[in-house]
């Protein structure tokens, strides 16, 4: 055999046993990447101007307040110590809100109707998910925009369920073939239950609503004790209509679902140059104060409630006013808004992952991969909107889900960072393979070691030369993620047994969901 038979033989070995440690299932504790890394290291503000920040919510709050609370919140905020003016306004003196702080819930988990997929929100651990309320569905061979359904909802968290760097579900999409906002929040709660069970957030339209969902809630784990025990669903909740004004049915959802033991994500949403100050800075501002105020009203109703720190500031393009969910601004907006949420020790989320553009496209990949990066390198507990959504938020692409859990993946490789061990730093492997090696690392036991631990790999992204690529016939990323999508909602993915679904049904009106 020649010396060159030998070296051929002894890369194929090589690559076949790279490819075969790459094929098997990893345990979770050689995994590469994994919900709740800590992030941090991505700091847009400096910390005089957190505090600056701080200083200036906090004057907001005494000095303009907000307008339209509910009576009952009304109620509960004078109770509390906030102040109710002759214009109508509530406004909130400084020693409330540190006082309410100092009660807010820290370090809380959001459970999983498996406990494999609870999430710990503490320090700067990151987990990425869904969310919007997209009008319309994304059809991204033909470029189409439809009207999505409750079955598309369904399929949603089916997918959400077998990807691994989706962390939670909250619903993306509007179910818009229900005309009763009851059928709407009863059948969106129940399509996302019966399709994963990582943790899901809801939105109700009226408080009336949450008793009905809840009754399927509590059937789903075997009654009211055991939801409260372990609550695996939160309500998004915009209690908020910036500038500084509380939305009303809201304010009343929000106290039913913090009675019922639900958690709560304190949903601020302005838009900066719009509904929110153009200065980056003020725009943080404002949903900081926002939120603020959600934790007193929160902790006014049941003092220690988990509630997620929710500043969603968004971006105008101000040359025509329309958002901009996929700019740079939104990046630095959400990666701002960690850096409070840290300063005040509270679980927080925010948005990233938006493109403005209609397609899972090039431009798409930039708007989604760079937010998501930032929103993950400073920290943010939740991300949310982080795959799936175009044309800023009016659009929802399943396909484009399936992309973005290859893309998440590498996102949550950036954030774990760079390990530097003793044995990493141990020059005896570069000594023994430059002096009495091959001169090379391929095969060596620490490469094959650390191959699947120190690397992550792509699921449908091609890293394949030119001529692997013309030799598999060309194949395209978006044939790729239908192949997978395609694969995945197949397969039976329901989540309740025969007897659960019985149940549910014979509680309420149900959509029925075509299952495979």
């Amino acid at each position: 055999m020649t010396g060159s038979e030998v070296k051929q033989r002894r890369r194929s070995g090589g690559r076949s046993a790279r490819t075969a440690a790459r094929a098997r299932p990893l345990d979770d504790a050689v995994r590469p990447v994994w919900p709740g890394m800590p992030g941090g290291r991505y700091r847009p503000l400096k910390e005089a101007d957190v505090k600056r920040i701080h200083e200036a919510a906090l004057q907001a709050l005494e000095v303009i307040g907000f307008g339209s609370a509910p009576a009952s919140g009304r109620a509960y905020l004078k109770a509390a110590g906030a102040i109710e003016g002759e214009d109508g306004r509530i406004r909130f003196p400084r020693a409330l809100v540190e006082d309410m702080l100092a009660k807010a819930a820290r370090d809380i988990t959001l459970n999983g109707r498996d406990p494999k997929f609870d999430l710990h929100l503490t320090g700067t651990n990151v987990h990425f998910g869904t969310a919007g309320a997209a009008v319309h569905i994304v059809d991204p061979t033909t470029g189409d925009y439809r009207n999505p359904n409750v079955q598309d909802l369904y399929n949603t968290a089916r997918l959400v369920q077998q990807l691994d760097n989706v962390h939670f579900f909250q619903r993306p999409l509007v179910c818009r073939e229900f005309e009763s906002p009851r059928d709407l929040d009863i059948n969106t709660a129940y399509a996302a239950c019966a399709g994963t069970t990582k943790h899901i957030g809801l939105s109700f339209t009226e408080a009336a609503n949450v008793a009905p969902a809840l009754e399927l809630l509590h059937l789903m784990v075997g009654g009211e004790d055991a939801w409260r025990q372990r609550p695996f669903v939160s309500n998004t909740n915009c209690f908020v209509v910036p500038p500084l004004t509380f939305a009303e049915e809201s304010c009343e959802v929000m106290e039913a679902c913090i009675l019922a033991g639900m958690p709560v994500l304190l949903l601020s949403a302005g838009q900066a140059g719009a509904t929110a100050p153009a200065p980056i800075a003020t725009a943080v501002v404002q949903a900081v104060a926002e939120c603020l105020a959600g934790v007193v009203y929160v902790n006014a109703v049941k003092p220690g409630h988990p509630a997620v720190f929710g500043t969603w500031p968004f971006v105008s393009d101000l040359r025509t006013g329309a958002m901009s969910g996929g700019s740079g601004e939104q990046a630095l907006l959400s990666a701002a808004c960690a850096q409070m949420h840290q300063f005040y020790g509270l679980p927080g989320g925010a948005a990233a992952g938006i493109a403005d553009s209609k397609l899972p496209d090039m431009q798409a990949g930039w708007e989604q991969g760079i937010s998501n990066v930032m929103a993950g390198l400073s920290g943010l507990n939740m991300v949310y909107e982080a795959a799936g959504m175009h044309a800023s938020l009016l659009g929802f692409c399943l396909e484009s889900l399936v992309l973005g859990n290859d893309m998440l993946g590498q996102v949550l490789r950036c954030v774990r960072g760079v390990e530097v061990k003793d044995e990493f730093v141990d020059i005896e492997v570069i000594r023994s393979v430059v002096l009495d090696g091959p001169g090379h690392y391929l095969g060596h036991d620490q490469t094959l070691k650390l191959m699947q631990s120190e690397y992550i790999y792509p699921d449908l992204a091609d890293r394949t030369s030119p001529k692997e690529w013309e030799e598999r016939g060309r194949p395209r990323l978006l044939d790729s993620a239908q192949e997978k999508m395609r694969s995945i909602l197949s397969q039976d993915g329901h989540t309740f047994d025969q007897a659960t679904e019985d149940a549910l049904r014979a509680a309420q009106p149900l959509a029925e969901l075509v299952r495979p």
